[in-house]
C-alpha cells in the first residue's frame, strides 16, 4: 500500500477550529511556487552559480537588454515599488552582481552590471528561457492552464477590485467595527 503524503494545505498536527489561518484558498498557489521557486534554485546551486538568488534573474536580465537604469526606472519596469527594489539592488550589490555609478545629473545613479554578472547573463537567460518553456510545458497537460485563470482573475478584478470585495464582506462582520 502506497504511503500518504502530506497535504501542505492543511497544518500538521491538532488543528484548532478557532484558527482562521488554518483555512486558506490560497495558500497552494504561494506553495506551488515556493516549490517551482526551490527547484529554480537548486538549479544554480547545482551548476553552480555562486551568490545568486533567483529572486535576482529578472532584474539583471533587465538591465542586460536595456542597460544601466535608475532605481526607480528598474523598479517601473519588473513592475515592483522603488523601497522593494532599492532593497533588492542592495543586496545585489552586496553580492557582487550589480554596482551604481554617476547618473545624468550628481542627484541621480544608475544600477549597472558588474564583470561578474555579465559574464553569467547568457545562462541566466537560458535558464529563463527553459523555464517559461516548461511552465508551457506543464500548462499544456493540464485542462485550465494557470496562466488562463490569472487572466480571468484580472479581468473579474477589473469589474470589482479586491478591494470593494473585502470592504463589503468586512462590512458584514460585527468584529471588524
Amino acid at each position: 500500500m502506497a504511503s500518504q503524503q502530506p497535504d501542505p494545505t492543511r497544518p500538521s498536527g491538532p488543528t484548532d477550529p478557532t484558527d482562521p489561518t488554518e483555512q486558506s484558498l490560497w495558500r497552494p498557489l504561494r506553495l506551488l511556487q515556493d516549490a517551482v521557486e526551490a527547484d529554480i534554485a537548486r538549479l544554480y546551486a547545482e551548476a553552480p552559480v555562486e551568490g545568486l538568488r533567483s529572486s535576482f534573474v529578472m532584474e539583471l536580465l533587465r538591465l542586460h537588454a536595456r542597460g544601466p537604469m535608475t532605481i526607480g526606472e528598474l523598479a517601473e519596469s519588473v513592475h515592483r515599488t522603488h523601497s522593494a527594489l532599492s532593497q533588492k539592488v542592495a543586496a545585489m550589490r552586496r553580492a557582487g552582481w550589480v554596482e551604481t555609478v554617476p547618473g545624468a545629473d550628481a542627484r541621480s545613479k544608475k544600477v549597472t552590471l558588474t564583470a561578474k554578472a555579465r559574464a553569467v547573463v547568457a545562462r541566466l537567460a537560458a535558464e529563463w528561457e527553459a523555464t517559461e518553456a516548461a511552465l508551457a510545458e506543464l500548462e499544456a497537460e493540464l485542462p485550465y492552464p494557470l496562466s488562463r485563470v490569472v487572466a480571468d482573475i484580472e479581468q473579474a478584478l477589473a469589474r470589482r477590485s479586491f478591494h470593494d470585495r473585502l470592504s463589503a464582506k468586512l462590512a458584514e462582520d460585527p468584529r471588524w467595527h
